[in-house]
């Protein structure tokens, strides 16, 4: 049996119920010029306690279908975001 992939990456949502998006970013070759790029995928992960918040640095785990899209489990938090969680619209009022 195979290993499960894991991934570190960044909070960008936290809105829904249970589940966050998750931004991680990986490294890749340009096909034709040879530069080295970055290539971002977002991927649905499941969080139980309600832990992550949007800006994060979580680790995530595959697992299997959960729902249609989420596919992937919160193993841990690696690091909290600097500034608490905060709404822009709050802010400007």
């Amino acid at each position: 049996m195979g290993k499960r992939r894991e991934y570190i990456g960044e909070v960008v949502s936290d809105k829904m119920q249970k589940t966050i998006v998750v931004r991680v970013m990986s490294l890749a070759k340009h096909p034709k010029y040879g530069r080295i790029i970055r290539k971002y995928n977002k991927f649905k992960a499941h969080d139980e306690k309600k832990i992550a918040r949007a800006g994060d640095e979580v680790r995530i785990a595959e697992t299997r279908p959960l729902s249609k899209d989420k596919r992937f489990r919160l193993v841990s938090v690696v690091k909290k975001a600097l500034a608490p969680h905060l709404d822009l619209k709050e802010e400007i009022k």
